[in-house]
């Protein structure tokens, strides 16, 4: 009657092996769903990264004022009948460029040569 038991219980052991560490058990089943939801969350960021870039595209194709908005942010550009007003922050001394030297006309174009 012990050697029935312990065969049963090999068989037990046996039968749950696959199960447990497999190919297509438990644990490896558990870690393909944990891969992906993380695929999933990377997924959804770039889908909304996407979206954006989309509407941005759109934007430009269709409308002046996308472009207008990219020229003054990124490029610095102004329209013609605009005045550009820089604001320092406070306790910060502008930058002065050094004023040119007056020289003769005749002085300068001996340098250049």
């Amino acid at each position: 009657m012990r050697w029935l038991a312990i065969i049963f219980a090999v068989l037990i052991v046996a039968l749950q092996y696959p199960m447990w560490l497999g190919k297509g058990g438990w644990l490896q089943v558990r870690e393909t769903d944990r891969q992906i939801v993380l695929q999933r969350e990377a997924n959804a960021k770039l889908k909304a990264r996407n979206d954006a870039l989309d509407a941005d595209v759109r934007d430009l194709k269709t409308g002046s004022e996308a472009i207008e908005e990219r020229a003054r942010s990124e490029l610095g550009m102004i329209r013609s009948d605009e005045v550009f007003f820089q604001v320092q922050p406070a306790g910060t001394a502008p930058a002065v460029a050094p004023a040119p030297a007056l020289t003769a006309p005749g002085a300068k174009a001996a340098a250049h040569r």
